[in-house]
C-alpha cells in the first residue's frame, strides 16, 4: 500500500492512458461535424492526413478493417418506387461515387429509334419521337445485351413496340397513350426492302432467330399506361414502330434508370441552453418543418427540446435573430441520408446494388491496371 500523503502510481497512469486515445471536444467536433453558420457553414474540410493527431496518440489512419468495424446501411423506407436508406462510416466522395453512378452509369431499356409510318397529328416527328424516348419500358436491362452501330437488331439486344391508333371523323378527341405500345415479340413487322422473288422471305428491320417469349420469363411493356403522348383530332392517326436498346445514362437522360437520386448529411440540432415560455413559443414557430417542440416542465413552466432534428433542412432560421448563440446546427460528417427514386425499370433496392457492382468493377479495373 502507497504510504499516507503520497498518490497511488496506478491513478496517475491512468487517466494520461484515458485521454491519450480521445481528442478535446473542439478537435473531435471539427473531425466529426459540420457547423452550420448563420451566415455559412464551417469545418467543411475534412482531416484526410493520417497522421492529423499523432502527437496526441491518435491515429486518423483509413484501413478496411475501420471501413468494416464502422460501416453500415440502415434501410428507413422502402417501396416500389422509391426507397430512403442511411450510408454510416462512409467519406462523402463514396456516397457522390454511388450517386453518379445510379444517375449515369446503370443502364437500362429505352427507345433509341422511331420508324414513322404515318403522323397526321398536330404534333412533329421529332417531338413525338422525344416523348416515346422518355417512355420508362418495363424491362430488365439484365436480360439484354448492348448493341452497337455494327450489330444486327436480334432478340437479344433490341425490343420492337408498334403504336396504330386513329380518330374516325365525327368522333371525340382521342388521346393516345404509352399503354397503347403494343410490344412485337417476333420483331419488325416493317418490311425493310420488297422480296425480289414471291418466294423469298420479306426482310425486316429486325433479324429475330427466336420469339421473345421464348427467352423471357414474363412479356413486356410499359411500366405506366396512362402517360399521354398525344392528341388525335378527328381523321388523325398516328402508325409507327419503335426499337429500344440498352444503354446508361451517360450517353442520354432517357436512359437514366432514378427519377432522382440525392444524399444529404444527417442534421444535428443542439440547444446550448435552455429556452423557456415565450421564447421557447417563439422558436417553434421560427421553424418551417417542425424540428422543436414544447415540453411541460409543470407550474406553468415550459421549454423547448429537439423533437425531430431528421426533419431539418438547414434553413438556418433557428440560428438567425436573438436564438442564433442558443441553437447550433450540425451535420454529421460520416453520416449520409439517401433517397433513391426509380423511374420504375428496376426496384431501387436493385438499382442500389447495380451502382455497388458497377463500382466495385471500376475499383478491380484500377487495380489490376496498378498491377
Amino acid at each position: 500500500m502507497p504510504k499516507k500523503g503520497t498518490k497511488s502510481s496506478k491513478g496517475t497512469n491512468d487517466e494520461p492512458e484515458q485521454q491519450q486515445n480521445k481528442l478535446p471536444e473542439h478537435l473531435e467536433l471539427q473531425r466529426t461535424r459540420v457547423v452550420c453558420k448563420a451566415d455559412a457553414p464551417v469545418n467543411t474540410e475534412g482531416f484526410q492526413y493520417a497522421g492529423a493527431f499523432a502527437a496526441m496518440g491518435i491515429d486518423n489512419s483509413v484501413s478496411v478493417e475501420k471501413f468494416c468495424k464502422n460501416f453500415k446501411v440502415v434501410v428507413n423506407r422502402l417501396t416500389e418506387d422509391d426507397m430512403e436508406f442511411d450510408m454510416i462510416g462512409i467519406d462523402a466522395s463514396i456516397a457522390n461515387a454511388f450517386r453518379r453512378i445510379l444517375i449515369a452509369e446503370v443502364p437500362t431499356m429505352a427507345i433509341e429509334k422511331v420508324l414513322m409510318v404515318d403522323n397526321t397529328s398536330v404534333i412533329a416527328d421529332e417531338v413525338l419521337s422525344h416523348r416515346l424516348g422518355l417512355i420508362p419500358l418495363d424491362a430488365d436491362p439484365r436480360l439484354f445485351e448492348y448493341i452497337s452501330e455494327n450489330d444486327v437488331p436480334s432478340e437479344r439486344n433490341t425490343i420492337v413496340y408498334k403504336l396504330h391508333v386513329s380518330c374516325k371523323k365525327g368522333s371525340p378527341r382521342l388521346t393516345v397513350k404509352s399503354g397503347d405500345l403494343e410490344w412485337l415479340p417476333e420483331g419488325s413487322q416493317l418490311p425493310l426492302a420488297s422480296p425480289t422473288q414471291s418466294g423469298d422471305k420479306q426482310k425486316t428491320y429486325t433479324s429475330f432467330s427466336q420469339s421473345q417469349k421464348d427467352i423471357l420469363e414474363k412479356p413486356l411493356g410499359v411500366k405506366f399506361k396512362d402517360i399521354t403522348i398525344a392528341r388525335l383530332g378527328p381523321g388523325q392517326a398516328i402508325e409507327l414502330e419503335v426499337h429500344a436498346v440498352k444503354g446508361i445514362g451517360k450517353v442520354h437522360a432517357k436512359w437514366s434508370p432514378v427519377a432522382t437520386a440525392w444524399y444529404r448529411m444527417l442534421p444535428e440540432v443542439v440547444l446550448r441552453e435552455e429556452i423557456k415560455d415565450a421564447a421557447a413559443e417563439k422558436l417553434v414557430k421560427k421553424c418551417p418543418v417542425n424540428v422543436f417542440d414544447i415540453e411541460d416542465l409543470g407550474n406553468g413552466e415550459k421549454r423547448a427540446i429537439v423533437a425531430r432534428p431528421r426533419a431539418c433542412t438547414l434553413c438556418r432560421e433557428c440560428v438567425m435573430g436573438n436564438t442564433g448563440e442558443q441553437v447550433e446546427l450540425r451535420r454529421v460528417r460520416d453520416h449520409f441520408i439517401f433517397t433513391v427514386e426509380s423511374t420504375g425499370a428496376l426496384p431501387p433496392e436493385v438499382l442500389f446494388t447495380e451502382a455497388v457492382r458497377i463500382l466495385e468493377e471500376k475499383c478491380e479495373r484500377v487495380i489490376s491496371e496498378l498491377s
